[in-house]
């Protein structure tokens, strides 16, 4: 699958949750986490994605998102897995389905955003994927997944990623 022209992008929908809530935590932080913990069960178990977004909506975490966004996440990963591990089969060293539930999910969460959420810049997609990994990875499962999304946001988004790159100060 190619990159997404803008105009037939997805934009997450504007959400009244989208402010933060208690502790500094965003609410797409916060939906990207509980969409996280959702992949994480569909591919451990291979639960159909209604009795997964039922079980999340019944966590208190659930109040605190951008549902929309998470709806979005949740269902469009689930939805174009095997698009979107195609795309990363060419940035990773080994088959998707050998990388930790964690690892992957946030690939998968990552590769989503990168190619449907225009609107929310590649730096902070690759970003938000690295914390959650920190948070719920391995020990280093971070810095593989801030490698691959970094390569993956480069055939996705290449004119974004070319200008952030030219305007980066040179070492």
């Amino acid at each position: 699958m190619s990159a997404t022209p803008a105009s037939s992008a997805k934009k997450a929908p504007a959400s009244k949750g989208a402010k933060p809530h208690g502790g500094g935590r965003s609410a797409r932080r916060q939906s990207r986490q509980v969409a996280l913990q959702g992949l994480y069960q569909w591919l451990l178990t291979g639960d159909d994605a209604a009795a997964i977004d039922a079980h999340l909506r019944e966590q208190a975490s659930y109040a605190k998102c951008d549902q929309g966004h998470l709806d979005l996440l949740l269902q469009g990963c689930i939805r174009e897995a095997g698009a979107l591990d195609a795309v990363l089969a060419h940035h990773v060293d080994r088959p998707t389905k050998d990388l930790s539930p964690v690892e992957h999910g946030a690939l998968l969460l990552g590769a989503y955003e990168l190619q449907h959420c225009i609107d929310v810049p590649y730096k902070v997609v690759i970003n938000e994927a690295v914390e959650l990994t920190k948070g719920f990875g391995g020990t280093d499962g971070h810095k593989y997944v801030n490698g691959v999304l970094d390569r993956v946001a480069a055939e996705l988004r290449p004119v974004e990623v070319q200008a952030a790159r030219a305007a980066a100060p040179r070492r």
